[in-house]
């Protein structure tokens, strides 16, 4: 083991009473959170005596809905190769055990120490293990080089932030990316920076962002459309999705300006508030009692039966319902880019024809902000008066939402096929 991975290695020893106490905790409010935690030292039922799987690593929700399209052309040209999903959060594994279906293994992903993959891997024991996007653990990787499991990297991107904290410790990873790692990347500039950390030409090509080859199926366009007849069968519904402490108070100064505008359709207009992470949603339901807007609970208006008949705001405190909300959407602002965080799925309102309106910060998928704004289907702004301006200006222009929604439609078809070129290589793998 290389200097540089002991020492990470201590660091993750260090932390774990922490985050065990943070579990804990969590736990005594939630009592969904600490559920099948032993997953996360290696522990949890052992698939001992099944054929050997395929494992595949999401980290949260965003990387789980991406891995869809791909557990479902695993599921079918594999149908006897049992299937496993990790994720890292609580949201991630919820929502993996909302979309994986049947018969898919769903746990958390172990804790990055040797002893913690080492079980993981006994219990899993995968032929081939693909990770989403961009999870390099270290303890993960020499462990599957030492079981002799390969590994792909799916729409693998590196951010330069990333790659240029990774280059200065050449021992953490390169051992492993030089030997057991296929790197799938989503663009060139990505493929490049896992050059210079080790990746042989071999082993690295540009696949593309599988995201693109998600396609939303009749069932969520219905799902949307039934969410609009209920909630604004007349009015302007707009949605604020993922966002981050420092974005509510802007997106509900946006909203109280739209309302106060006088435009058609704006005066009753709804916005469909969307936190990011669950913990949040009291804090934000405090925010709404001191904004001076009607407002209701989703989780309570779909308790009782009810519609949002007189609410300006509708606060959506439930994991997996965002996406239908996209579809139900004149317009969305994609949260996590106001503020420093690296911004959320443009992708998700794009392919359903949504027109977009996201921040600055937006790091975590660089490319796929530009290519949007590129072809007019996103608005990028730099402030909440900004933010603010872009909202009356989209709900009050119908035809200018219509060209957005053309040409959101168009990135995401010029882009898809990344699924299938991340195919070839697992077939190769498992020749």
């Amino acid at each position: 083991m290389s200097a540089a991975r002991a020492l990470y290695s201590l660091l993750v020893l260090l932390a774990l009473p922490f985050l065990s106490l943070v579990v804990l905790w969590r736990s005594l409010r939630e009592r969904h959170y600490a559920q099948g935690w032993a997953a996360r030292f290696g522990l949890g039922v052992p698939l001992g005596g099944r054929e050997r799987s395929i494992w595949v690593h999401a980290v949260s929700v965003g990387e789980v809905q991406a891995a869809v399209p791909l557990l479902a052309a695993l599921r079918a040209q594999y149908p006897d190769i049992p299937l496993s999903i990790t994720s890292a959060t609580p949201a991630g594994r919820e929502r993996a055990r909302a979309l994986a279906g049947t018969g898919i293994d769903v746990r958390y992903a172990p804790y990055d120490l040797g002893l913690c993959v080492r079980g993981s891997l006994r219990r899993l024991r995968p032929k081939l293990l693909l990770v989403m996007e961009t999870e390099l653990w270290p303890n993960l990787l020499a462990a599957c080089v030492a079981a002799g499991v390969p590994v792909i990297i799916v729409s693998a991107r590196l951010s330069e932030r990333s790659f240029r904290r990774l280059v200065k410790f050449p021992g953490l990873l390169q051992p492993a990316l030089r030997t057991a790692v296929t790197v799938a990347a989503q663009s060139a500039a990505d493929a490049q920076r896992f050059a210079v950390l080790g990746v042989p030409a071999a082993q690295l090509s540009v696949c593309g962002n599988i995201k693109f080859d998600r396609t939303p199926g009749e069932p969520l366009r219905a799902a949307g459309a039934s969410l609009r007849s209920r909630f604004a069968p007349a009015r302007l519904l707009w949605v604020a999705g993922s966002t981050h402490e420092g974005e509510e108070q802007a997106v509900l100064d946006a909203h109280q300006a739209l309302r106060a505008s006088g435009a058609a359709r704006c005066a009753e207009a709804l916005l469909v508030l969307a936190p990011r992470h669950r913990p949040r949603f009291d804090a934000v339901a405090q925010r709404l009692d001191q904004c001076g807007l009607p407002w209701l609970r989703y989780s309570e208006v779909t308790a009782g039966g009810g519609t949002s008949a007189g609410a300006a705001v509708l606060l959506l405190d439930t994991i997996g319902d965002l996406e239908s909300f996209y579809a139900a959407a004149d317009l969305a602002f994609v949260g996590g880019s106001l503020v420093p965080v690296g911004g959320h799925s443009l992708l998700e309102p794009a392919a359903l024809g949504v027109p977009s309106i996201c921040g600055p910060h937006m790091h975590a998928a660089p490319q796929v902000a530009r290519d949007l704004a590129a072809s007019g289907a996103t608005l990028i702004v730099d402030s909440p008066a900004q933010l603010s301006a872009a909202v009356l200006e989209l709900a009050t222009d119908e035809s200018r939402r219509r060209a957005m929604c053309a040409a959101a439609l168009a990135v995401v078809a010029a882009n898809r096929g990344a699924l299938e070129r991340v195919l070839q290589r697992v077939r190769a793998k498992l020749a």
